[in-house]
């Protein structure tokens, strides 16, 4: 065992002892290799150290430590894989890094009545796949699905390229297993489908980012899985006529089971970084729609394909890439889904999360364009353009460190201002966390934050459990 020495005003050696008694010395870590690890998720390029890291096995444990960190005011950062881009997972004030990542067991797929109850550290694909093997599914798939967990998930109300026709995180969540942050264990609701009796405790949790509870069971409502899928890659001349032709579609009659916006950068970046796909481009591609339909008929699906072709092209698109097989399927999504990766592989940089009606993305994807040449930043857009939410993630490059920490900021705020003109909100999935509070305030009025830090309090007297995302 580590020698263990006082850390913080707040976190005493007799705190990490009784740790120990609750979890095992095996659970607690000081050591400086486990604090570092534990120090970031993927938010920029941020990092603070926990003065410890615990990793429970059961809500009872959980219970045991918030209830010692609630008497002696410590603070606690709860933490499912640390794949979030808003530094919901960051112990910026240091104390308790509190881990869920042991709770991951599946612990029921119900086929009779299509739910499962699960834990919250089990990864979102391997949950995905278990109930694949069933004929069910689970729709919300984030872009990390490979690594990040169902905790996280329900802490952010995450989204993903289904979530166009299936809905998001909050639309699956029936009933949850609460570790509330003076120790109390409770569920929040009922495993049914319609629930009228009382405030809606589970959707109140659901994308609180860690502030209320932590998670220690969910039980998740699941539908048929769709048997057939096809899934078409659309160049066009103009981004703004790519985001343009995706409100046509609708208006058409057309519900894609997926469709997402890239720019030219973000393709090609993530070609670059994933160097096994290549996807043919001439000099005029801008940008691309990658479009998915599923269902349970081929006809069906060959149709709505024939239909949404014959949209795009009054649109300006070029020659469609339709998928041949599953192989090639896989490939396609492989490069939407590593762009991320790919533009902070490329260069340190900032991501927006934003949001409007669909209708608006043309006018959203032109204004952050103005915004950038007027700051003097690059940006490269993709995202959920089904959904009307863009990723804007503003590229470092050459600008200063002066411009960086300093004038970015207003160009920022444009852009969030012109999101809320637009109908929209500054994030769609990623959650406010640490890094985007401060600019809550330009879609919230003080009525609005005044609530919302009153149900704060009311959950967390002593203001311990991820004290200090969302807002101060």
């Amino acid at each position: 065992m580590p020698m263990i020495t006082a850390v913080s005003s707040s976190l005493a050696i007799e705190h990490l002892f009784l740790f120990q008694q609750i979890c095992g010395e095996k659970y607690v870590f000081v050591d400086e290799e486990v604090l570092h690890h534990y120090s970031h998720d993927e938010t920029e390029d941020l990092h603070f150290l926990p003065d410890v890291v615990i990793k429970p096995g059961n809500a009872e444990e959980i219970s045991s430590i918030l209830k010692i960190c609630n008497q002696y005011k410590i603070p606690v950062t709860p933490r499912a894989a640390g794949t979030g881009l808003s530094g919901g997972a960051l112990p910026h004030l240091g104390g308790v890094l509190l881990s869920v990542e042991r709770l991951n067991k599946i612990i029921n797929i119900d086929e009779r009545n299509l739910q499962v109850v699960t834990e919250p550290g089990v990864i979102t694909e391997v949950l995905q796949n278990a109930i694949k093997e069933k004929g069910l599914f689970y729709p919300p798939d984030p872009s990390s699905r490979g690594s990040c967990m169902i905790g996280g998930n329900i802490a952010e109300n995450s989204g993903g390229p289904k979530a166009v026709k299936y809905g998001v995180v909050k639309d699956y969540v029936l009933n949850l297993e609460v570790v509330l942050p003076t120790g109390e264990i409770i569920w929040t609701g009922a495993n049914v489908l319609k629930n009228a009796t009382g405030y809606n405790l589970t959707q109140l949790i659901v994308g609180s980012e860690g502030t209320l509870g932590i998670v220690t069971k969910a039980v998740l409502r699941l539908i048929p899985l769709p048997k057939l899928d096809l899934l078409m890659l659309v160049p066009f001349k103009d981004p703004v006529d790519a985001c343009a032709a995706v409100s046509a579609i609708f208006a058409a009659g057309f519900v894609p089971s997926a469709m997402e916006f890239m720019e030219r950068d973000a393709i090609e970046w993530s070609m670059r970084f994933v160097n096994d796909c290549i996807v043919p481009m001439n000099d005029e591609t801008q940008a691309h729609l990658l479009i998915e339909v599923d269902g349970n008929d081929i006809d069906v699906l060959m149709k709505e394909m024939e239909g949404i072709s014959e949209i795009v092209m009054g649109f300006n698109a070029g020659d469609i890439l339709f998928a041949d097989d599953a192989q090639q399927k896989a490939e396609l999504w492989k490069l939407r889904r590593r762009v991320g990766e790919a533009v902070k592989s490329h260069s340190v940089y900032k991501e927006e999360d934003t949001v409007v009606p669909r209708a608006e993305l043309p006018v959203l994807l032109k204004g952050v364009k103005e915004i950038g040449k007027k700051y003097g930043f690059h940006s490269v857009c993709y995202g959920h353009a089904g959904d009307g939410n863009l990723h804007v993630n503003i590229i470092k490059g050459e600008l200063s460190d002066e411009q960086w920490n300093g004038s970015l900021k207003q160009g920022i705020i444009e852009i969030f201002e012109l999101v809320k003109s637009l109908g929209g909100t500054i994030s769609g999935e990623h959650g406010i966390g640490l890094v985007q509070k401060d600019y809550l305030p330009i879609v919230f009025n003080p009525v609005q934050m005044r609530l919302m830090k009153s149900i704060k309090a009311l959950f967390d007297p002593a203001n311990i459990l991820n004290a200090g995302k969302i807002f101060d």
